[in-house]
């Protein structure tokens, strides 16, 4: 065979390498499209909000991304007398109850847990509580004992009573231990209210049928009784602990005693006084603290105040000592607070609340949309100082402003009936310090 020449092997190897050179400009415009197809998808993406590439997040991004979009947006409120706002529940507040000693404030909500509050950090920066769980339910009632000792719930889903022991600890803590068995069911409508007599001897439930339910600490029933009253939509135990009052469809308040004999035995249950004057259903009532006072709030758009403080077995009727408008009542159901020594009512509506002064009727102050839900529940603390209103997962603190207008006016009042000096003194000590807590707030008329 002939070797090929100079000039052909030249030629050849010209030809070789440009094929190659070729090939590799070829390979490396494909790679370069490649790369900007994948940059401007990621660019797009980006642009429109959302991940360059689902698959390349991790299952840890996804279970944060998830929990971000599912948890609900807190809602924000702010008002001049905005004491404090109470934050820890993850789930909605139904009901709140403070203590007798005016120690502590529980709360329980849908989250299966309840809270124990200390009310001296109430005016501080940090709020703390203490958590007791509610196994394999959730509360939506809550009462503490007499002696703070122990608290009451109304279980949702067991549609039952379950006591809860509290323990001292050493560091100052409670433990909360739940007794072995709940109370046994024995309503067939839905709860509308449960309460502990301050004396300890009695539990009373009601249920939105016509029932009300009188038990021992035991869990026994020593009395049922029917209010015939269509259906209940609020009862309670008196502070005092004698009475136990109802209210439904019909336009009055229905109030019986509850007896017990010298040796602290049950004996019956009778009918005592009623509250009339009303021309429509009511939704709501409650006690003063020494139980000499009654306010009732009701359909037909009007609130009242009574004197209680009746001999009913001498046929001796309630006295009504003010009537009010409220024209909210007409229209959505209410709730309603009156503060211990019965000066100041607190009526609730959808998410506002609303303060009268009881002595004049005057609407004094107006917080709206105080919560992101409808108000579940409204209560003044043992003071009196304070409002609490709870309706989403926080619970509000107002200064009542209102209790110390009335007191400087009470206290004006009786300075100039005075005549003794020391009674004197201690009157006008009593004003100042009410004309300064409204100057703090700045809430002090001229």
């Amino acid at each position: 065979m002939e070797l090929l020449q100079m000039p052909e092997l030249m030629g050849l190897s010209l030809l070789l390498g440009l094929l190659a050179l070729m090939a590799t400009a070829a390979v490396a415009r494909g790679w370069l499209r490649a790369e900007q197809e994948t940059c401007g998808r990621s660019l797009g993406q980006r642009a429109n909000g959302f991940p360059p590439d689902k698959s390349l997040r991790s299952k840890k991004q996804k279970q944060h991304q998830r929990i971000h979009k599912e948890k609900p947006q807190q809602h924000n409120f702010t008002h001049r007398l905005l004491a404090a706002t109470l934050k820890s529940h993850s789930g909605n507040i139904s009901c709140m109850d403070f203590s007798s000693n005016g120690k502590y404030l529980a709360t329980c909500a849908d989250d299966r847990t309840v809270r124990i509050w200390s009310t001296k950090d109430f005016l501080q920066r940090e709020h703390r509580s203490m958590r007791a769980n509610v196994e394999l339910d959730h509360a939506i009632l809550v009462r503490f004992s007499p002696d703070c000792r122990a608290f009451i719930v109304w279980l949702a889903n067991g549609d039952t009573l379950r006591v809860f022991k509290m323990t001292k600890r050493e560091d100052g803590g409670y433990t909360f231990t739940a007794t072995p068995e709940d109370f046994p069911k024995k309503h067939k409508a839905a709860i509308v209210n449960i309460g502990i007599a301050d004396t300890g001897k009695f539990i009373m439930t009601a249920s939105s049928d016509t029932t009300i339910l009188i038990w021992n600490l035991k869990g026994q029933v020593l009395s049922t009784i029917n209010t015939n009253q269509m259906h209940n939509t609020s009862a309670a135990i008196s502070p005092c602990s004698r009475f136990v009052a109802s209210c439904g469809f019909t336009p009055d308040v229905k109030v019986w005693e509850v007896c017990f004999g010298k040796k602290g035995d049950f004996q019956e249950v009778v009918r005592a006084f009623e509250l009339k004057g009303h021309s429509a259903a009511i939704h709501c009532f409650a006690f003063s603290n020494d139980s000499r006072r009654m306010a009732s709030v009701s359909k037909d758009g009007t609130w009242k105040l009574w004197d209680t403080d009746v001999e009913y077995k001498k046929q001796q009727d309630p006295y009504l000592l003010r009537t009010g408008r409220f024209e909210e009542a007409s229209a959505v159901p209410c709730r309603l607070a009156l503060s211990p020594d019965a000066q100041v009512l607190a009526l609730a509506s959808g998410s506002s609340i609303h303060l009268y002064n009881t002595r004049r009727g005057e609407k004094e102050e107006c917080f709206e949309q105080v919560h992101g839900e409808c108000i579940s529940d409204l209560s003044f603390d043992v003071t009196g100082r304070l409002l609490a209103s709870c309706g989403d997962r926080a619970v509000r603190l107002f200064h009542n402003t209102p209790g110390y207008r009335a007191v400087v006016e009470e206290m004006q009042g009786l300075l100039k009936r005075a005549s003794n000096e020391s009674t004197r003194q201690r009157l006008q000590q009593q004003l100042t310090q009410a004309q300064e807590a409204l100057k703090s707030l700045g809430a002090l008329r001229k």
